[in-house]
């Protein structure tokens, strides 16, 4: 059994209060678009597609989070390619995802109290926040949503949709299966191999959801027992908002002659 194909641990949910009083000492690396980025990636901005209002119609991340994509791309076995789904969000989207969760689950469990329904959101859909001190993950540019397509395009069967608020959509769900069937078995190598090379490159996992790896904010710094995360929120400024930056820090026009 080579790295690519090693059985997933079922791991406890992360503990949120921990994380979010990890120390965040920024490293200032830039938010950059994967709309221009080549092969081995490729790009399909799920919330975009599926019109989700406010979602971008490119997907942004940290420039050094791309470079550990390149590297799990570059680990999967000839035929099968690495599909960003979602990076940095805006807040907008942030809000609306957890809104309209906490609505649909708050209809189907009316018994629950809040504080029962916010940590079961939590498994799916972090709250927003842009609290410099515990941003949500997504904010950061931290945060990258993958799957896995074949070289023609077809997606590879993971077992649940992306985004599926399912049982099924832990990423070690299927291990527990004492005779998978043939579907199972497939699914199974799938998750496998997505979790190897995304921990290969230094990607964490939210053992909640297949999909989704971190790398530099405090998940991340959690998951690998660092005393520091190194991306807090970061907005992507509009352009009217670049250029008052640009004249609040002094860059006058020059007059012309």
């Amino acid at each position: 059994m080579n790295f690519l194909s090693q059985t997933m641990a079922h791991k406890p949910e992360p503990n949120w209060p921990e994380i979010q009083a990890i120390p965040i000492v920024e490293l200032d690396d830039p938010l950059v678009s994967l709309g221009l980025v080549n092969l081995p990636l490729r790009v399909y901005p799920a919330y975009y597609h599926q019109g989700v209002p406010g979602a971008l119609s490119d997907c942004y991340l940290r420039r050094c989070v791309l470079f550990r994509l390149y590297k799990a791309a570059r680990l999967l076995p000839a035929g099968i390619e690495l599909v960003v789904l979602d990076g940095w969000r805006p807040l907008a989207v942030q809000q609306y995802l957890y809104d309209t969760l906490h609505s649909a689950m708050q209809a189907h469990y009316p018994e629950y109290s809040e504080l029962e329904l916010a940590a079961r959101l939590r498994q799916f859909v972090a709250p927003p926040s842009t609290d410099p001190a515990a941003p949500s993950p997504h904010l950061t540019g931290g945060s990258v949503d993958v799957a896995l397509c074949g070289s023609e395009g077809l997606w590879l069967d993971m077992g649940t949709e992306f985004d599926e608020i399912s049982p099924k959509s832990a990423s070690a769900a299927f291990e527990s299966i004492e005779k998978p069937n043939a579907r199972e078995s497939e699914v199974i190598e799938n998750r496998r191999l997505l979790h190897s090379v995304m921990l290969q490159a230094g990607f964490t996992n939210l053992p909640s959801e297949w999909w989704h790896f971190d790398y530099g904010n405090q998940s991340w710094a959690w998951a690998t027992q660092q005393p520091q995360a190194q991306f807090g929120a970061i907005e992507r400024l509009s352009l009217s908002e670049r250029w008052q930056k640009n004249l609040a820090n002094g860059d006058e026009i020059a007059p012309s002659a």
